[in-house]
């Protein structure tokens, strides 16, 4: 387990170290692995597509279009389904969030054409929407604000595990093809769809809702860390976040939605393709499952590392600046490179930017909301920044299809991180630009 208390977290007292100490050995790996098994079963179709776009007939702007409506659903339901999680508790709406999801993803084996595919990609989205945004909303109900920034990057480290794991996982699945008369496509999404449905199940056993409710922590530990998290919510308050309807309307969510859009386009677009862009280096589909699992192993790193590097300097609005130009330089440079050693390693530098910027803004991004108006924000902006898969494959797609090749494709998911930074540095601070890029002056929050 990583120690999120370190050398750089001086004074925290005994029971405060045992109690964040207990509430991560808790909460934390089951949660990495609950959104490992949603994150993969998000991004699964980009290593079915291989060999499922030619049995079923899709072309590539069919399959852009099938893979990037997924997010539409996502986007749609979003925001009620964070509202419902909030009314419900997280437990039981985290719990039917993954059930469902699970059972739709399964269904994927049984299309049977672009119409169908559609249909199904967007039935998934809407199963899954809120998830992601929910967890985030309940990591700020147990962990003070000075730890969320590493915790977030511990928890997301489920989105580069997923592409170390189920890379190779759906390469061998694919191996399958003609066992029980299915295509290896079809047991695909059979086997990685199951563990959600059981998943849902677990949760609605072991996640605890509120820290009052953890029986687990010794009474002291839940009294300390209740009233913690008490006073941040008072504090929370006095900012300008206490209505709902504000939430919707506010010029700060709607920038922290920006930023995540164009995080997104560079992440989906790359996710859903990569495989595709691997393939056609002339490899084996089962080594193609373990080349698109390389750049998703630095990736991993680079979140833990610079998480907590942005939480020790309070620079988190230099740490995304920096990261969301690290992913865009990565993709631009494609364009020029046609050795695919070459490509892997500017790819590879891609994903290191990449992650490093959501996980450094699903840190930071929560610090900015409280009271009421904190759940419909959170789902606001994951949902705004949801519309970037739906538009960054769609796309890539179009490109591919209409020049032959994935070059272009990647400088135009480039300007996704570009455009991330742009908005950080014209919104939020910009008269301490300077200060925020020397990592050296913390961020007021």
């Amino acid at each position: 387990m990583i120690d999120v208390h370190g050398d750089d977290t001086p004074g925290i007292g005994r029971t405060e170290r045992s109690t964040v100490t207990k509430v991560i050995r808790r909460i934390i790996p089951f949660l990495i692995f609950c959104y490992f098994v949603s994150y993969l079963d998000r991004i699964n179709v980009g290593m079915a597509a291989i060999t499922m776009n030619k049995s079923i007939g899709l072309s590539p702007i069919a399959y852009g279009a099938g893979a990037s409506i997924y997010f539409l659903g996502y986007f749609l339901f979003e925001v009620p389904s964070n509202l419902m999680m909030q009314k419900l508790g997280a437990r039981v709406w985290i719990a039917r969030i993954m059930i469902s999801w699970g059972l739709v993803s399964g269904a994927t084996a049984f299309i049977v054409g672009p119409h169908s595919f559609l249909a199904v990609r967007f039935l998934l989205g809407a199963a899954e929407a809120g998830f992601f945004p929910g967890l985030v909303l309940y990591l700020s109900w147990w962990f003070p604000a000075t730890y969320r920034a590493r915790i977030t990057g511990m928890f997301m480290a489920a989105m580069p595990l997923a592409g170390i794991v189920g890379a190779p996982l759906s390469g061998l699945l694919l191996g399958l093809n003609g066992a029980l008369g299915l295509h290896g496509w079809q047991w695909l999404f059979i086997v990685e769809g199951l563990p959600a449905v059981i998943l849902g199940f677990v949760v609605l056993r072991y996640l605890t809702d509120r820290p009052k409710d953890a029986a687990w922590l010794r009474p002291q530990e839940r009294d300390w860390l209740a009233a913690r998290m008490e006073d941040e919510r008072r504090d929370g308050e006095k900012k300008d976040f206490l209505s709902i309807r504000k939430a919707f309307v506010k010029p700060q969510i709607l920038a922290l939605s920006v930023i995540c859009f164009g995080a997104n386009i560079a992440n989906y677009g790359l996710t859903l393709w990569l495989p595709q862009i691997v393939k056609a280096f002339g490899v084996s589909n089962l080594e193609t499952g373990f080349i698109t699992a390389i750049p998703s192993i630095f990736a991993s790193l680079s979140m833990v590392f610079w998480t907590r590097s942005a939480d020790r300097t309070g620079a988190r609005v230099g740490h995304i600046v920096v990261a969301a130009f690290c992913a865009a330089a990565g993709l631009a440079v494609c364009v020029v490179l046609h050795n695919p050693v070459e490509m892997m390693a500017a790819l590879c530098f891609a994903s290191v930017g990449i992650y490093a910027l959501i996980a450094t803004f699903w840190g930071w991004a929560p610090t900015l909301l409280a009271g009421p108006g904190a759940a419909p924000g959170l789902a606001i902006i994951n949902a705004i920044g949801a519309l970037s898969g739906y538009v960054g494959p769609l796309i890539f797609g179009w490109i591919k299809q209409s020049t032959g090749d994935f070059s272009l494709a990647l400088l135009a998911l480039a300007m996704g991180p570009v455009l991330s930074a742009c908005v950080m540095l014209t919104v939020f601070r910009v008269t301490e630009l300077g200060q925020n890029l020397s990592f050296g002056t913390k961020d007021p929050v």
